[in-house]
């Protein structure tokens, strides 16, 4: 049976499961306790004889021979016990919990995942298999799951431009199911002929990120495992600690990220009278460059500190980040100083499952200190204005973005053209500015625009009656969400 086929018959009975009000989200972290035991008992046997670290009273076993009431008090049981070891087994199973309450779903659901042999599954088609579900999880709007998935043809375009080399050490510190791992493991596999040293590297050591939600790290590293990076009874690559507490311990070379939406940090606590109540969170690091509760502020500086002298980075950030006053233009300046900040992509609207995201692509090179601005020019692409996509419809592909890729020029950056002119070619999506030109901007913003907007002048240009709905349905949700976001603030503030 095929990758497609398999994700088909799993994720068909979902929907028998959402009967009983089990979500997509749910349905996939059981699937994830069930694979991944069903694997270790796969491992037990010939030729591989491994103990795996999984006890006999909680192996795949221990649910195949029971029905009923029995079953679903040993599930419990098992979810529970199996969380407080160490490693990854104690990673996958934390704060795990059954969510299918007729023991009779519950053994049909053991049954499907025991019909398939997945060890001798190659890591393409098991990848493909936990990846088609990720996303499928994602498309399920109302459960939140799409603030953890990027679009996979952005991820492509990112590390396509970055083009990660062997033994290069990739850090993530917001890593979600783990999609900028997977994607650079792939670019390495296809793109090198490894020796068994940099297998052995690319499989162990390569990847470290943090993800401090326990169900989204628990995708994440069943996602991993899955793609043969890590190993089932082996450390965790993947940290709960929020990476903005701290200075990192250790640097990398790379960084491919897109830290969470949400313009702000914060913690709730009860107050002296019982009340919830939320309060803005700063994070006061001497590494940092500013003081400020806006949390992908933190995020740009923490990634900075991650770095090695030579480490490179790619980070997906909102709007905000390009424009804002105070500690925002603090950031811009001294990231321009102290870091080669060198190109930024500006992408449309309807690209991620979180509704109203207006986002970029900013890369930057880590450099040691000196006097003179790292950043001599920062070339823009604007592939925002007339550019329309909606996520079922019109959904943006990795074709998409090859302009992009060709222009950036991966494989010497230094050699670009502008494909923008303003008497040849004033519709070119591709040109720099130079430091001098955006420091005199006001609070040296990065937010640039120069195209113009079709729509505005030219109704013969507007997007197809389905499209224009789909993208005044996505802004009015995406302004209902900011006014909950408010509605909620006060109501823990009051």
């Amino acid at each position: 049976m095929n990758a497609d086929a398999i994700v088909s018959k799993v994720w068909s009975y979902c929907t028998t499961l959402r009967d009983d009000g089990v979500g997509y989200g749910d349905y996939l972290e059981q699937l994830t306790y069930l694979i991944f035991l069903k694997m270790a008992d796969e491992y037990s046997r010939e030729p591989y004889n491994r103990d795996v670290g999984v006890p006999a009273n909680f192996n795949w076993k221990s649910l195949t021979s029971r029905k009923g009431a029995e079953l679903e008090i040993q599930y419990a049981t098992l979810l529970r016990e199996l969380g407080t070891y160490p490693g990854m087994l104690g990673q996958i199973f934390t704060k795990s919990q059954n969510k299918i309450q007729d023991p009779a779903k519950l053994a049909r659901l053991i049954s499907m995942v025991d019909e398939t042999d997945w060890v001798i599954l190659g890591a393409d088609t098991k990848g493909s298999i936990y990846e088609g579900l990720l996303e499928k999880n994602a498309e399920d709007t109302k459960s939140g799951a799409g603030q953890y998935f990027t679009p996979r043809s952005l991820i492509s375009a990112m590390v396509e431009c970055m083009r990660p080399e062997p033994e290069q050490v990739i850090g993530d510190p917001a890593c979600g199911t783990g999609g900028f791992f997977l994607a650079s493991y792939d670019f390495l596999v296809k793109n090198y002929k490894l020796n068994q040293k940099q297998k052995a590297f690319l499989k162990h050591e390569t990847f470290m990120g943090n993800e401090i939600v326990a169900n989204t790290r628990r995708l994440c590293l069943m996602n991993m495992f899955l793609h043969n990076i890590g190993e089932m009874d082996g450390e965790s690559p993947i940290s709960s600690n929020d990476a903005l507490v701290a200075t990192p311990s250790t640097t990398v070379d790379i960084v491919l990220a897109n830290p969470p939406f949400g313009k702000k940090s914060s913690m709730t606590f009860t107050n002296e009278e019982g009340e919830q109540q939320k309060d803005d969170l700063t994070y006061n690091r001497q590494d940092f460059w500013t003081t400020t509760s806006n949390k992908q502020l933190n995020f740009v500086q923490h990634i900075r500190s991650l770095l090695k002298s030579t480490g490179r980075a790619a980070v997906v950030v909102p709007d905000n980040v390009l424009f804002e006053g105070g500690s925002g233009e603090v950031v811009r300046k001294q990231l321009m100083q102290m870091t080669e900040l060198h190109t930024i992509l500006r992408l449309p609207t309807g690209i991620f499952y979180a509704q109203g995201v207006k986002a970029n692509v900013i890369f930057f090179d880590n450099k040691p200190a000196q006097k003179e601005p790292w950043t001599k020019e920062i070339w823009f692409y604007d592939y925002r204005t007339n550019i329309h996509h909606t996520l079922k419809k019109m959904p943006m592909r990795l074709e998409h973005l090859q302009d992009f890729i060709d222009c950036y020029n991966p494989a010497n950056r230094f050699k670009r053209t502008e494909t923008w002119d303003e008497e040849k070619n004033p519709e070119g999506r591709w040109r720099k500015y130079s430091y001098d030109e955006i420091v005199a901007r006001d609070k040296t913003s990065l937010d640039i625009f120069w195209l113009k907007d079709k729509s505005l002048t030219d109704l013969d240009n507007l997007p197809e009656p389905d499209v224009l709905a789909e993208e005044i349905i996505e802004n009015i949700e995406a302004g209902l969400e900011s006014f909950r976001a408010v509605l909620a603030n006060l109501n823990t503030t009051e």
